[in-house]
């Protein structure tokens, strides 16, 4: 296997490992995202067995022991299963997240004491880079989930939303609602809940120029419609009008 390095927007670098044998013969792709600036951030660290593959893939773009900040959607081996190794790489990084992963999960196993953020904070990366990071609480799943906005380029990093099968083109600017549908059909991998629709609308006003996928092509064009068009179907998952 070998990690892709696209830049998605202006200083945000997607990185992304297909994994073929994951749901045969479609695939399955996982996706960090580096956002540049006088203090680097990574969003997502790709499971310890990725390690080496994301650590060379950063390293094609920056020193990655200039890491500053690990974010990520929420605590799962894909998202931060190799904070501990980049955090021993980056003397100065440090991990950040939301009060619900770091008092259940991130104080006892993060290396390094975690920086705990307030829903709407922003982290400011110097260079013109600024992530605002909201909570999403069980969105698509997880107690502790979140997302971050990138808000010089109109970029969400958007966790597990939208996940589709495939590996495709690194930015696409057609329909990616129509394969998300069909991945939850096929995984039920949300945590269906009445909240969810209105938590998605809410990421919609942002306005997102940008949708930084996890598992699937990053898109650029109307976030907002798509965002709504997702919310809707998990209204009428949950039995809830949209």
């Amino acid at each position: 296997m070998r990690t892709q390095v696209h830049e998605i927007a202006a200083g945000i670098y997607r990185l992304s490992t297909f994994v073929p044998g994951i749901e045969a013969p479609a695939g399955f792709t996982f996706n960090q995202f580096l956002v540049l600036g006088d203090e680097p951030l990574l969003f997502h660290t790709g499971p310890r067995r990725m390690f080496p593959l994301v650590r060379d893939a950063v390293a094609r773009v920056m020193a990655p022991g200039r890491l500053r900040w690990i974010s990520f959607g929420h605590v799962e081996a894909d998202e931060c299963g190799s904070m501990n190794e980049w955090l021993a790489l980056a003397p100065h990084a440090q991990v950040a997240h939301g009060q619900t992963a770091c008092s259940v999960q991130l104080d006892d196993l993060a290396d390094r004491a975690p920086r705990l953020l307030a829903d709407g904070e922003v982290i400011d990366l110097g260079g013109g880079k600024r992530l605002r990071y909201l909570d999403t609480p069980h969105t698509p799943h997880a107690w502790d989930a979140a997302v971050l906005y990138e808000e010089s380029t109109g970029t969400l990093l958007c966790g597990d939303l939208f996940t589709q099968l495939g590996n495709g083109p690194a930015l696409v600017t057609g329909d990616i609602v129509g394969p998300a549908i069909a991945a939850e059909e096929l995984f039920r991998y949300s945590s269906l809940n009445p909240a969810m629709g209105t938590t998605i609308r809410g990421l919609a006003d942002l306005a997102p120029r940008t949708l930084a996928l996890m598992h699937g092509p990053a898109y650029e064009g109307d976030g907002a419609s798509a965002l709504r068009a997702l919310a809707d179907d998990y209204d009428r998952r949950a039995g809830r009008p949209g």
